[in-house]
């Protein structure tokens, strides 16, 4: 048996994509939210000098969004004071308030390892074998940072950060204290049977115990932790003018780039090859930015357009409904790819006189049969409303709003309906029995 190989030349053509770094980098400009994207501009600014950077003003309009009624909404009053944080803060409250004394330096001591949410995380057992104070020194020190501001600072646990909120607030109801020192798991489980009859009270007193319990902080601290996040700059804006929606693009608050012209003539006056070759370089650098930022502009107000087009209702109903809408469907109609539209929509924003909402929250998936027009945003918005009109002293359960809302025309499994109530936050059915 003979083997025999044999060998053949043959010509294959095929196409491929090369990503280049500028092509990398247009990707990455289109992903980048607004401050992102100050920042990549800063930098090229840094390595390029012939491109000058010249920041936006922002108007008021940003910073003060308006309540649906059109009212406006007292936005900075909202924001907390965090020119000092939480340990700048008890550090002046402690040299304030107390005599240099061996006490206030195991204070001081304590003070250090208080963490951003107001809570003590170390054990004064361990505190006292660093320190070499004793048990009751390091006790009466804690016991001062406990009745420092904000109430509840220095707690060791969430039972003690409550209770010692409820200590300080008069407008406490009876026995609250008690109740949260003796019963405080039978509270929290929902046991208020055995706490009616423990104190012999009435299931409507607990109740009052547990609203007003609610209403404290977890985390009495972090009203001085960062408020980054919270100044967003829209870039588009919807205006309603007699039932016309008109979308228009915010890039007059992004940071424009500028051409040094005249030190780029000064410099090519050099004649230099490697000056004239530097700056023919950076040159392009700036037009290659100036187009893409321009390009990411362009690509932000055209989904940000079609999607309003798609979502009318939204902006004309003051329940605000949401259509059905995906990624594919935006992509198909602008003929871009769908990765486009997800970069375009993820982390940018649109302003409007009722709030300000994120491009990818108008999209929602399609619930029930192919040619329903009923989306999983009207699935949870029904949901929210059977909840809230519902008898508080006879919650529904899941099952019972599965059969509602089949009844009004949202055919979803009682599943879906426990997915959909926890991702609004609502408790089931048993937690949500009130005794008033």
């Amino acid at each position: 048996m003979k083997f025999e190989q044999q060998f053949s030349q043959q010509q294959k053509q095929t196409q491929k994509l090369a990503m280049t770094q500028q092509l990398q980098q247009s990707i990455q400009i289109l992903q980048y939210n607004t401050e992102d994207l100050a920042d990549f501009i800063d930098n090229r600014a840094l390595e390029n000098p012939l491109l000058e950077v010249v920041q936006p003003t922002y108007s008021a309009n940003h910073t003060k969004p308006r309540k649906s009624s059109g009212e406006e909404m007292d936005y900075l009053s909202q924001i907390p004071d965090n020119s000092i944080s939480l340990f700048e803060h008890l550090i002046d409250q402690v040299h304030l308030n107390y005599r240099d004394t061996y006490l206030r330096k195991l204070v001081l001591y304590l003070v250090e390892y208080i963490d951003l949410n107001g809570f003590l995380k170390i054990s004064l057992e361990e505190a006292a074998e660093k320190t070499g104070g004793s048990a009751i020194q390091l006790l009466d020190a804690l016991t001062l940072i406990q009745q420092l501001d904000p109430a509840g600072v220095g707690a060791r646990d969430l039972q003690e950060c409550l209770m010692l909120q409820t200590e300080r607030d008069n407008a406490a109801p009876h026995l609250a204290y008690v109740v949260l020192e003796e019963k405080f798991e039978e509270l929290v489980d929902r046991k208020w049977e055995k706490i009616a009859k423990y104190f012999d009270v009435s299931l409507s007193d607990v109740q009052e115990i547990f609203d007003y319990i609610q209403n404290l902080t977890p985390t009495p601290g972090a009203v001085y932790g960062s408020t980054e996040g919270l100044f967003i700059i829209p870039d588009l804006t919807v205006k309603i003018d007699d039932q016309k929606i008109k979308v228009s693009s915010n890039r007059k608050s992004m940071p424009e780039i500028k051409f040094q012209s005249n030190y780029f003539e000064r410099m090519k006056e050099s004649q230099d090859p490697e000056v004239i070759k530097y700056l023919k370089d950076k040159q392009q650098d700036y037009e290659w930015l100036k187009k893409t930022m321009q390009q990411r502009g362009d690509t932000i107000f055209r989904v940000g357009k079609a999607i309003v087009q798609h979502q009318t209702e939204f902006f004309l109903n003051k329940e605000r409904p949401l259509k059905p809408l995906t990624l594919k469907d935006i992509s198909e109609e602008l003929k871009i790819h769908e990765s486009t539209v997800s970069r375009a929509v993820n982390g940018k924003y649109l302003e409007t006189a009722f709030g300000v909402f994120e491009l990818k929250s108008f999209f929602s998936k399609k619930i029930g049969s192919e040619t329903s027009e009923r989306s999983s945003n009207d699935a949870k918005h029904l949901l929210q409303r059977l909840v809230d009109q519902e008898d508080k002293a006879k919650p529904l359960s899941d099952q019972k709003l599965t059969d509602l809302m089949k009844e009004k025309g949202v055919d979803i499994s009682r599943r879906t309906v426990a997915k959909y109530r926890d991702t609004l936050n609502i408790a089931g059915s048993s937690k949500r029995k009130r005794y008033d």
